[in-house]
């Protein structure tokens, strides 16, 4: 897998990171792992969709909760 980006807090206890698996089905290709070991799975678009939502300001009220 090809890594992307590593999502650090100040824990110390790892982190969630983004990884490209080019060798996957398109509908598995982008992977994301938490800091407990589990992953999930999701194609490029589905991946631009949760981008997308991001940047719209849809996780905002997740920081006041």
């Amino acid at each position: 897998m090809r890594h992307i980006a590593t999502f650090c807090g100040s824990c110390n206890c790892g982190c969630p990171e983004l990884y490209v698996d080019d060798t996957a089905a398109p509908d598995k290709r982008i992977v994301l792992t938490d800091d407990f070991g589990q992953q999930v799975q999701m194609s490029t678009d589905q991946l631009a969709d949760l981008v997308a939502s991001a940047r719209n300001g849809v996780l905002d009220q997740l920081h006041d909760a």
